[in-house]
């Protein structure tokens, strides 16, 4: 096979994969507004959410013959996991989207490798903070302010829903910085261990939905829908194409995925909810990106420097 013949192999392999695993997440904004506009309660849509999910997994894992791990630790680490990446940053955009709309929610969820950057700068070893990195959180905080227009003042509403979504997004950015660390490599399949961490997830929303005295109504056929495309397709095997977006083309394109996301998100708020997207939202979103790509870009070497 020639090199050419290579790389076009690799390219289709990953290409559709990332494209398809962009406009599942971007979709999940707008499938988060309809359950949130049928009144569902915030916990019961993350609760749906994981639960579907989970289920979906373990069809998958059903029928590919793999089991869940019996190590306690590998448990304790899907628990925080759980914690981080599912059970609180879902309920926190869920609550988010009471206040603001999803247009905006998925600009903001753009500001999550930022985040995570900056949890990764103190859990995760070999990872200092930097001038360059440095001002690519500036540059994203200003890409923020531009979305939410803060010329033009900010309602308590829009405060709380923003303020909601930024502690989702911290959520993920601790998530991934600490999945890096102890929980990808705990051993199992991707599937075993994202249905590991679902199962956590759904175990923990539970509880709190038993402790708080929530209760889920029942939403309507088109909410009922959403949520179950949500969880078994827009969580659980979202799950598993991330696992191999990350396989067929590494970690670093893979995470540029966030880029593509809040075009999906955007258009699909206009159209289905007819919300508006203004200049600053366009700006705002491009600025953040900007600082992204600021932050991760590593400087040139000189030319007298000794190669690795």
């Amino acid at each position: 096979m020639t090199l050419v013949a290579a790389r076009r192999r690799i390219t289709d392999d990953w290409v559709p994969k990332f494209l398809v695993l962009s406009a599942i997440w971007g979709t999940s904004f707008a499938l988060i507004k309809l359950a949130v506009n049928a009144d569902v309660p915030a916990v019961w849509v993350a609760l749906w959410r994981c639960g579907f999910g989970a289920l979906a997994l373990a069809v998958i894992c059903a029928v590919s013959g793999e089991g869940l791990p019996r190590s306690r630790s590998v448990w304790g680490h899907a628990a925080v996991v759980a914690v981080l990446l599912n059970a609180a940053p879902f309920t926190l955009l869920a609550v988010a989207e009471q206040h603001i709309s999803s247009v905006l929610a998925g600009l903001i969820n753009a500001t999550t490798p930022i985040m995570t950057m900056g949890f990764a700068m103190v859990l995760v070893p070999g990872e200092p903070l930097t001038r360059r990195r440095a001002a690519g959180v500036l540059i994203g905080l200003a890409g923020v302010a531009c979305l939410l227009g803060v010329w033009r003042g900010l309602s308590a509403d829009t405060v709380g829903g923003v303020a909601a979504c930024l502690a989702a997004t911290m959520c993920y950015g601790a998530g991934f910085a600490y999945t890096r660390r102890f929980f990808s490599s705990g051993g199992g399949s991707a599937a075993a261990l994202s249905l590991t961490q679902l199962v956590a997830a759904t175990v923990e929303l539970a509880v709190v939905a038993a402790l708080t005295g929530s209760a889920s109504n029942l939403p309507g056929w088109a909410a009922a829908v959403g949520l179950i495309v949500l969880g078994t397709i827009g969580t659980g095997y979202a799950f598993l194409l991330n696992m191999q977006v990350i396989a067929s083309a590494g970690a670093t394109i893979a995470s540029t995925i966030t880029y593509v996301v809040p075009i999906w998100s955007t258009a699909l708020g206009a159209l289905f909810f007819s919300e508006p997207v203004g200049w600053n939202s366009v700006v705002g979103g491009l600025v953040i990106v900007g600082g992204i790509v600021v932050a991760r870009t590593q400087p040139r070497r000189s030319a007298a420097a000794p190669a690795p």
